[in-house]
């Protein structure tokens, strides 16, 4: 027997081994096994059976070890990975790892113990002659018999003060066996999800979520691949129309992956599926994944989805890999979250991933948001996918009545910058008197963006990024927030030595110091990742936020979509132009999707929630379409600017970023390799560039990018994968190429 391996050794290339015939039993297409690479044992994966014809086998070397006696890779995700690989120009091993966990490819032993079953059941004489030749036996066999499920042997054993000797004689005499049993450590509920469920049933569906859960049961018994992008307001139930999907999918015999963009999401999502899923089928598991999990919990998880025990995961992006047995639904909950594409190799979309998944499973990809992507809603006009809206909020509640406040004309009223205006400060009072609560939101951590001397106009940078240093007032620090430089803030200029440094704009710990001074009485707690930095206090906090223990909530974007709180009628956005001025053809999208995620946080009780927008351009497009949640009139008008520019949905975009410690060298080669791009391409693409990126130096390292405009990926990437590989790029720079990013600064 030959097998193809690829060995994960820092090479892409398929290696051919023979396989003795003691472990042939357990090889497979997906089988995760060690082979010998020049005179190392590696991990490897098999990729194929057989291999060339005619090869003198006395020349191939042997499989060394079979890891697991089941394969750690389905077929369709090998299929995926292969074609990742192509599509992203990145190399297969490094997808590999990606999709099988560290625990996994460490061959991590999977623990056993041993349960003691009755294997056959003895009548009342024969149990009465044990009782005399072999009254321990006898004993034994009683307790065993009265048990309603396999006991562990080891503590049976202390229970009852015996020796394995006893269990012997009676399994060889054939009253009992001994079972093998996989030894869990809870992977299906980890400590986001652990504790007492209360089984829910279905609340009556009103007739938008009806008609999409009829219409996502039919797509799921065609059992053919389709993408529904299902479009709702905030606080519409589009949950429970992914619960419904869930249960079709299931009641079929299929499994199912659920997507969320977030870890701090996970714990709420899992929380409604488990309790769901008893009260639809008692005994179906929801595994957790994401990386926050111990070794040993991922590796619970992810044998119990390969073994099949369990058919649902949930989880952040890289759950998109699970092994899911008979795949029949994936979810993408949020879809157009940026939290989907992965910054570092292989740079995958997990959303674009997850529909060719389903396509290779002939599945339903399930795509959900109140703010859908332009790539996805642009899929959906087109007929590329299917579309369902929910327009209504649950029970009829009303969206929350947004009010925009410009802050020009509160600066000349208070004489000053302020970070709370009178009209959110008046609101945040009569909320606290209601006992109502209220989340403010700003996307930017520390106290002060930045520290500038009035005097000379001195700000201060960072000395290997080029950015502005934040200020934290908490330990008077200024910290990079790219390379984690920290040092205490200066008393005085540096340059011009005058006392006349002030901070400059908004933080976190700003509004939250704003919000003390406003509601001295309140109890307030700010989340951004300098205080979430402790395993499991983003769960604390959320937990004492919804049983009413806090008032108010102050918080990055960590806070700012998904998460469901009755009692809050008051959200609040402090500053809405910080994303609306980045360098990013997205930077609208970004503010329109923001607004309104932010807004649906409110109001989604029985009481009518409000929503307050401090910004300087009140004028905008995405802040006035956003007052009325008008994503059709904002697609609307957004897509034909980008059809204008032809920027995508129009065409794809692949970035290719440079970075280097010399400046000169870094510009000389970027030059030289758009040429050489040009020459190759010709009129098949649109360069753009080069020139350097928004931030042009991050961690003492310069940074060049090129933009490259194509009407098909498939058809450039190979061909300027090769040519960049046969380019004579100096070891000194480091390069990469990022098909469809979301972020280009």
């Amino acid at each position: 027997m030959i097998v193809g391996v690829h060995p994960l050794a820092g090479f892409d290339k398929l290696l051919h081994y023979k396989v003795p015939e003691n472990l042939r039993a357990g090889v497979a297409v997906g089988t995760l096994v060690r082979v010998p690479v020049l005179n190392t044992l590696r991990l490897g994966l098999v990729g194929e059976i057989g291999g060339p014809k005619d090869f003198p086998l006395e020349r191939l070397k042997s499989v060394a070890q079979v890891v697991y006696p089941f394969p750690a890779l389905t077929r369709d995700l090998l299929q995926l990975a292969r074609w990742m690989a192509g599509y992203y120009a990145c190399p297969l091993d490094s997808i590999i790892e990606t999709m099988i966990p560290a625990a996994v490819r460490g061959g991590a032993a999977i623990k056993q113990e041993k349960l003691l079953v009755v294997a056959q059941r003895l009548d009342d004489e024969a149990l009465a002659a044990l009782d005399k030749r072999a009254p321990q036996q006898a004993r034994l066999y009683r307790f065993l018999s009265q048990q309603f499920k396999p006991q562990r042997k080891a503590l049976v054993l202390k229970r009852l003060g015996l020796n394995a000797a006893v269990v012997n004689a009676l399994v060889k005499r054939g009253a009992l066996r001994e079972d093998l049993n996989r030894v869990e450590r809870e992977a299906y509920a980890d400590d986001f999800a652990r504790g007492e469920l209360v089984a829910a049933q279905p609340p009556v569906l009103n007739p938008e979520q009806a008609a999409a859960v009829a219409a996502t049961a039919a797509g799921l018994a065609k059992a053919k691949f389709g993408v529904t992008l299902l479009h709702g307001v905030t606080g519409s139930g589009k949950t429970e129309v992914y619960l419904h999907a869930i249960d079709t999918a299931l009641k079929a015999g299929g499994g199912v992956i659920f997507l969320v963009p977030e870890v701090a999401l996970t714990p709420q999502t899992v929380a409604r599926l488990r309790s769901r899923l008893e009260a639809i089928a008692p005994g179906h598991r929801c595994v957790v994944w994401h990386s926050h999990l111990s070794e040993g919990e991922r590796l619970d998880g992810w044998l119990a989805l390969a073994t099949g025990e369990a058919r649902v995961v949930v989880g952040a992006r890289s759950a998109v890999f699970a092994p899911v047995h008979d795949l029949r639904l994936i979810v993408v909950d949020e879809e157009h979250e940026p939290a989907y594409k992965q910054d570092e190799t292989p740079r995958y979309h997990g959303r674009d991933v997850a529909v060719y998944r389903a396509k290779l499973n002939s599945a339903l990809c399930l795509l959900g948001s109140a703010t859908p992507s332009l790539e996805s809603y642009a899929n959906a006009q087109a007929g590329r996918y299917a579309l369902q809206e929910l327009r209504q909020r649950v029970d009829d509640r009303q969206l929350p009545h947004i009010n925009v406040v410009d802050m020009r004309v509160e600066i000349m009223r208070s004489r000053g910058l302020t970070t709370l205006s009178r009209k959110l400060a008046d609101a945040m009072q009569l909320r606290f008197e209601k006992k109502e609560q209220t989340i403010l939101f700003i996307n930017r951590r520390g106290y002060s963006s930045s520290m500038l001397c009035t005097e000379c106009g001195h700000v201060e940078e960072c000395a290997h990024c080029s950015i502005a240093m934040t200020y934290h007032r908490t330990d008077e620090t200024l910290r990079c927030h790219l390379c984690g430089e920290q040092r205490n803030a200066p008393v005085t200029c540096p340059k011009c030595r005058s006392p006349k440094i002030r901070w400059k704009g908004l933080g976190t710990q700003r509004v939250e110091e704003a919000v003390r001074r406003v509601l001295p009485r309140a109890r307030i707690e700010r989340m951004d990742t300098d205080t979430m930095s402790k395993k499991n206090r983003f769960r604390e906090v959320l937990g004492q936020f919804r049983t009413g223990k806090i008032d108010v909530l102050v918080g990055t974007q960590m806070i700012g979509k998904g998460l469901d709180f009755p009692n809050v009628t008051l959200v609040g956005l402090v500053d809405a132009d910080i994303s609306m001025h980045i360098p990013d053809f997205r930077a609208n999208e970004r503010t329109f999707q923001l607004l309104v995620q932010v807004a649906g946080r409110s109001g989604r009780g029985d009481r009518a929630g409000e929503v307050i927008v401090q910004t300087f351009t009140p004028q905008a497009e995405a802040i006035q379409f956003s007052r009325h949640a008008d994503f059709a009139g904002f697609a609307e008008a957004e897509l034909k600017l980008r059809k204008d520019f032809k920027y995508p949905p129009f065409r794809h975009l692949i970035q290719h970023r440079l970075r280097g410690k010399s400046q000169e060298k870094l510009k000389f080669f970027a030059e030289q390799w758009a040429k050489r791009v040009e020459q190759t391409f010709g009129d098949r693409i649109e360069l753009r560039g080069p020139s350097p990126a928004p931030i042009e130096k991050i961690k003492d390292e310069y940074r060049w990018q090129l933009w490259i405009f194509t009407g098909s990926v498939t058809k450039v990437i190979g061909e300027l994968d090769r040519l960049r590989s046969e380019f004579p790029w100096p070891e000194e720079i480091t390069q990469v190429l990022d098909v469809d990013p979301v972020g280009l600064t």
